[in-house]
């Protein structure tokens, strides 16, 4: 396996791409979960687990800004502005379907290993350009994500029996 020079211009360009690029999927993540918890209705617990990572969300994109800053860049606000439009975007487009909780929850799945291989890929990058300061930051983020996706994953049960018992009663039970 070929390995890239530490001080490679090259290198650090894509790293600091790959920084800009993540910051604006947690600006797509916050509007997502905010669109969604909009809606949520009757399952709390879903509801407090996605406030949280909201939170978590935030402080992921000031880490970012962090590093950014570290590396004498910034975030870009039009890219940042953009995916949080397609975030409003994508959450708007489940809320025509009965099942909406469980589209979400797909989604939401989905999304979440998208935003860990992206860490990843950081966390390889920081390595390959000298960035190690990089890494705590950076495994702080993935360690935020690989926990809401299992409990995503963990709570998938749950939730579709919730929507079926719902349901069986004629109850709203998409959100």
């Amino acid at each position: 396996m070929a390995t890239t020079t530490s001080g490679s211009e090259t290198a650090t360009s894509i790293f600091v791409t790959g920084l800009r690029n993540q910051h604006s999927v947690e600006a797509q993540a916050i509007q997502l979960l905010n669109r969604q918890i909009e809606r949520i209705e009757n399952y709390p617990e879903m509801l407090a687990r996605m406030r949280q990572h909201v939170t978590e969300s935030e402080e992921q994109q000031r880490r970012l800004e962090e590093l950014l800053d570290q590396l004498g860049e910034s975030h870009s606000s039009l890219k940042d502005a953009a995916l949080g439009f397609m975030g409003n975007m994508a959450a708007i487009a489940h809320t025509v379907a009965p099942d909406e909780i469980i589209k979400n929850s797909f989604a939401n799945f989905a999304f979440e290993h998208f935003e860990i291989a992206s860490y990843k890929a950081l966390l390889i990058l920081a390595e390959a350009t000298g960035h190690g300061g990089a890494q705590q930051l950076l495994t702080q983020s993935l360690r935020e994500e690989q926990n809401m996706a299992q409990w995503i994953d963990d709570n998938l049960k749950s939730t579709t029996l919730r929507f079926l018992q719902r349901s069986e009663r004629g109850e709203r039970a998409g959100l």
